[in-house]
């Protein structure tokens, strides 16, 4: 089958034929890929970025959001049958640790992150397992949720987290309305009561912002501009402020945008936080770290899709055109997702 390949960091990753993976345990479930979503990570990944953090063993398949069709179960499998159309948590957690036992399965002690650590799904095929996958709604195709796997559950958590904080009469500040932080908008003005505000350099991502209901839009000029425009359509700064950037920047001038006890949720990376511990206590103030959701929180995330509230901006490439996505990706020339398709 074929595969999108990384064989060394900071070099671009090839697409190679490699043998399709096989049913090793009770559990596993190999599905035929219908959508990989290409995601930042994606980037930092070829940049040897994570490498320190998960140590995979080069070469492997990259991808780590996925949906597609069951091809094939382990003997133990009973939540999804041959056929059905599923959508990937990225981690296959194992149930039984302490974090899986208490539903944060993302912080699983012995899961594997496909696309990360272990082969992913940028292929014809993935290996996953049953606690992954996530059976879909039959109006939904694999092609128009796979990104919502990761960037859409990485959003849709730290809004989910930050919830019962943004009830009316409260302001949320939005940096970043690309792949993420589009989703993320989504997000606020499904679940929350919040007055919404959105900050990017692009005036085309402020204008899709607008078309998803953000209330305010900030274009991103100078931090000067920004703080005081942010400030005063906030009445003196966001209750919640959710950076999807987390670099060049972003992560330095979001404690600005805040009022005294607001909340900065971290979610893109990259970048370093930077506050002087005299404006943390005195402003009491909150630096929160977001990483993917639960599998409950995809289950939340997918109704939403099914229910037409949640949808993702995207441009599909065929998988051959994998190198083309990651081009554009990193060149800025995407707004939303890239989707690539076997």
């Amino acid at each position: 089958m074929r595969a999108v390949r990384l064989h060394q960091y900071e070099v671009p990753p090839t697409i190679d034929e490699i043998a399709e993976p096989r049913i090793q345990g009770p559990w596993d479930v190999i599905v035929d890929v219908g959508a990989a979503g290409l995601c930042r990570t994606d980037l930092h990944i070829i940049e040897g970025q994570w490498e320190p953090i998960q140590h995979p063993q080069l070469p492997y398949t990259l991808g780590h959001e996925n949906a597609g069709w069951v091809r094939e179960v382990g003997s133990a499998v009973t939540n999804v049958s041959i056929g059905d159309t599923v959508v990937m948590h990225p981690l296959t957690s194992c149930g039984l640790c302490p974090a899986c036992r208490v539903g944060q399965d993302s912080h699983c002690a012995n899961a594997t992150f496909p696309g990360v650590n272990v082969d992913g799904g940028m292929a014809d095929q993935l290996l996953t397992n049953a606690r992954a996958v996530v059976k879909l709604d039959s109006s939904l195709q694999p092609r128009d949720i796979a990104a919502l796997a990761d960037a859409g559950l990485t959003a849709y958590h730290a809004v989910r987290k930050a919830a019962d904080a943004l009830f009316p009469g409260t302001h949320a500040v939005v940096v970043g309305a690309g792949g993420l932080g589009h989703i993320g908008i989504q997000a606020l003005t499904t679940i929350t009561g919040a007055e919404v505000t959105v900050v990017d350099r692009s005036e085309e991502a402020l204008e899709l912002a607008r078309s998803l209901g953000a209330n305010h839009t900030v274009l991103a000029t100078d931090d000067e501009a920004v703080a005081a425009e942010v400030l005063d359509i906030t009445g003196g700064g966001a209750h919640v402020l959710f950076d999807y950037v987390g670099e060049h920047g972003t992560e330095l001038l979001a404690p600005r945008l805040l009022r005294n006890r607001g909340s900065q949720y971290v979610i893109g990376y990259g970048g370093e936080v930077r506050i002087p511990t005299i404006d943390i206590i005195s402003r009491e103030i909150n630096v929160i770290g977001n990483l993917v959701g639960t599998y409950n929180d995809l289950v939340e995330l997918m109704t939403l899709a099914a229910q037409g509230k949640v949808a993702l901006h995207t441009k599909v490439y065929p998988l051959e055109a994998a190198l083309d996505a990651i081009a554009d990706l990193d060149a800025g020339r995407l707004v939303g997702r890239g989707i690539l398709v076997p």
